[in-house]
Formats: C-alpha cells, structure tokens, sequence
C-alpha cells in the first residue's frame, strides 16, 4: 500500500507538471505578437499626412561666423509637391518650392530657379518632399536611408548614395513621432550645419 500510494503521489505531481506546462504555454500563446516596426510602416504613416502648417526654428551653424544664425518662421506643405518656407526673423523671407521649381522673395528683389537644370539640388530638394509624403523611392533614388528607435520617437538619416549629391550634402537626418516630423538637421560637405525643429499647428 505504501509503494501503491507513492506512484499515485508521482502520478498526481506529474499530472500537475503537465497543467502548469501547459497553462504557461497558452498564456504564452495568448500575447499578442508586435510586428517590428520598419521603414515601411514609417512611410506609411508619412504618406497618410495630407499637408499643414507648422512653426520652425532654424538654426544654421558656420564655420566662417563666430556664432550661430537662428531665424524663424512658419511654413506650410501641400501634397504632393508645393512647400512654401515663410521666414519673418531676423529678416523676412519667403521660399516657395512648386513642383521643380524654386522662387526665392527677399525685400523686393525675387528670383525662380528651375531645378530641372540642377540635378543636385533637386535631389536635395526631393529629400524634403520624399520624407513629407513617405515617398520612398525618391528618397531611395540618391540615398541610403537608415531607420532606428521606435514608432514613437524614430530617426531617419539619409546618406547620399551618389558623388555628385555628396559634394553638397554629407548627411541629412530626420527625426519625428509617428507621422510627424519634428527636426531636421542637414550636415553640408563643407562642414557647415543647419538644424531645423518643427511644431506643427492645428
């Protein structure tokens, strides 16, 4: 009786192994399983941003001046391709990108530059339209795109992938939260550095 009674205690304690093997492997089983958040899904958040207005700080650092330019402003998208930059400080100045081409006002004098006859800026120029409308073959067209953190507070460099952008550009980097984005900062060849926070408006 007593053997009888120790295989039926080891009976019992496996029997109670197995449930809680198996109870630890359904709830296991029962977390929801997160996809990894990749560029493809920032991009998509990009591309369901229809446009807006936003407020911008610039902060423009060069070598040749003994301090940093800051100027300020607001600035409005409209997608797909017209992104209008509207400096009131220090001094007024407006930038107004329709399609491939560039019109610069400051005080009276005005000047249309028509990026098609400069590939490089161009390319530079799509970098920004690229990212406001998660376009990622335009952006995958002349850079090396490389995403890092998470859905909530991400990081986009772009890398030039061609000589003739890299004689511009080094490296422009683009930070955000979901589907906003909220800085810029674009390191030039020559080493000169603008960074651009970005807060946008109902």
């Amino acid at each position: 009786r007593a053997l009888q009674l120790v295989q039926l205690l080891r009976l019992l304690a496996e029997g109670a192994m197995k449930r809680l093997l198996v109870g630890l492997l359904l709830s296991v089983l029962a977390i929801p399983v997160l996809a990894a958040w990749d560029l493809a899904q920032l991009m998509d958040d990009l591309a369901r941003t229809r446009g807006g207005k936003a407020r911008f700080v610039e902060t423009k650092y060069i070598a040749l001046l003994d301090r940093p330019v800051v100027s300020s402003g607001e600035m409005s998208f409209t997608t797909p391709d017209r992104l209008e930059k509207r400096t009131l400080t220090p001094r007024p100045e407006t930038l107004l990108l329709d399609r491939d081409r560039l019109t610069i006002e400051r005080g009276r004098q005005k000047l249309s530059i028509d990026l098609t006859n400069q590939p490089e800026a161009l390319a530079f120029v799509d970098s920004i339209r690229g990212a406001l409308t998660g376009n990622r073959q335009a952006l995958e067209k002349n850079y090396a795109l490389h995403l890092a953190g998470s859905r909530d507070n991400w990081k986009l460099t772009l890398l030039p992938s061609e000589q003739a952008i890299a004689t511009i550009v080094q490296r422009i980097t683009i930070t955000g939260q979901r589907n906003r984005i909220r800085g810029i900062e674009y390191l030039q060849a020559d080493g000169d550095r603008a960074v651009m926070t970005i807060e946008a408006l109902s």
